[in-house]
This record gives C-alpha cells, structure tokens and sequence, in this order.
C-alpha cells in the first residue's frame, strides 16, 4: 500500500517564536515513515538572507528534515515571498531538493499544479513590482554579494515595510486573481491547483468555462499559515484532504 503525500507552507519559522519550531519538529516526528513525499511550498523561514547566515534555527530544522528523509520520504521545498533565496547549499543540508516556481505531481488519477501562491496576486501591483525585482538572478547575486550585516538590514526594513503596506490593502486585493488562477490551470492543462500564501485555509471549486475552453469543474486548495494550528494537505490516492492540527 503506498503511503501519502503531504504538503505544508507558511511555518514562518523564526527565533521569536520558538513554539513554531516545536510545532515543526514535532510534526516531523509524527509523520516520520508515513509519507511518500513531504512538499513545503514556501515561506518555510520567515526570513532569509542566505546559505551562509549562521543560524540555530535553521540548522536544527535541517538537522530534522535530513532525518526525516533518511526514514524514507523525499523532500522538496518551494521559495515563498520570505525566503525565496534558500540555495542548493541548504537544501543539501536538508537533503531535500529545490522545486521550480511551479510544478505538477499526481496522485491516483490527478494531476495537481503546486505553487506558492504569490505570483497568483495581481491586483496587488506593488507587490508584483517588487517580486519581479527581487526573483531576477543579478539583483539576487548582488545582493548575496553584499556583508550579512547589510543583507540583514535590508531584510529587517522589507518586512517591516510589508507589514505596514499589509494593513492599509483591502483583503480582496491581496487575495489571488481568479483571472490569474484560471490562466495558470489552463497553462498547465489540470484542474487542480493547491497553494499557500494567503493564509486562507479553503478548497475552492471554480469553474473553467468560457468562450475559449471546454466547460469543466476544477478545485483551488489552499493551505492554511502556521500561526496557531498547523495546516497540511494529504494526497492519497487522487483524494485531497486539508488537515488542520490546532497546537497544544
């Protein structure tokens, strides 16, 4: 009998808020031998500025995954609107492998897009201002160029930016164009999506049809932030099923 998938994003892992980590790790240790393939789709740190930032936290985490992989399961990790500049060095760490912006898997019968859910947000056009800076490989190796001292700065002052940008936007804007959602379905030929970023817990079921395609059903499943509870998507043989585990 084949053993699940799982799926999880947006643990914002960080020092500040060390029950996140416990909630990790623990996580790691419950499932540990029971899945085929554990996917992070972003924002697994709440910041990074690179490989080579001395980091507790982050080598404890690598420490478990590597574990958690040498029990039989494989790992992959998406770059989210946080950490979107983990390189290959880490992910060696964690014996884990770097996915693409987006990637389709199946199970039983379907195929399902996986993506973080960030390029999804088009009505929030300074956001996808600063992502198409920030993603370009000469503005990243430009900046992994620079002292950590002034990379950690420029992190600090961008998340404090977003913070304050977040509270003045309408919900809906921040939220992922369906035009935009329908479009990457099509692109990629499947009718099922599952993202984070939102922080949105749900499975949606929208529909496809319109002058240019053929009418049809197809399901966004969205996974939930590790803010209080942990959100995990469990594929089982084509059946999708969003977990939520409240933390103790």
């Amino acid at each position: 009998m084949s053993r699940p998938i799982l799926l999880i994003s947006d643990l914002h892992l960080q020092e500040s808020r060390p029950d996140l980590t416990q909630a990790f790790l623990g996580f790691l240790e419950r499932y540990r031998d029971k899945c085929s393939q554990l996917f992070i789709l972003g924002d697994l740190f709440e910041m990074w500025v690179g490989d080579d930032a001395p980091s507790a936290l982050a080598e404890s985490v690598a420490v478990a995954l590597a574990d958690f992989v040498t029990a039989g399961a494989e790992v992959a990790i998406m770059h989210g609107n946080r950490d979107f500049l983990i390189g290959e060095a880490y992910a060696a760490r964690c014996r884990a492998r770097l996915m693409a912006e987006s990637e389709i898997i199946t199970s039983g019968s379907r195929e399902i897009l996986l993506m973080h859910g960030d390029s999804l947000c088009t009505d929030d056009t300074d956001y996808q201002e600063f992502r198409s800076l920030v993603r370009k490989p000469d503005w990243q190796a430009a900046f992994l160029a620079q002292p950590l001292e002034a990379r950690l700065a420029f992190a600090t002052q961008a998340r404090a930016q977003s913070r304050e940008a977040t509270a003045t936007k309408a919900n809906d804007i921040m939220d992922v164009n369906q035009s935009a959602v329908n479009q990457a379905l099509r692109n990629h030929g499947v009718k099922d999506l599952l993202h984070g970023h939102t922080h949105r817990p749900s499975v949606h079921e929208i529909s496809l049809a319109d002058r240019d395609q053929d009418a049809g059903k197809a399901h966004r499943t969205v996974l939930g932030d590790w803010d209080t509870s942990a959100w995990i998507a469990c594929l089982d043989e084509g059946k999708i099923s969003l977990i939520e585990h409240k933390f103790q």
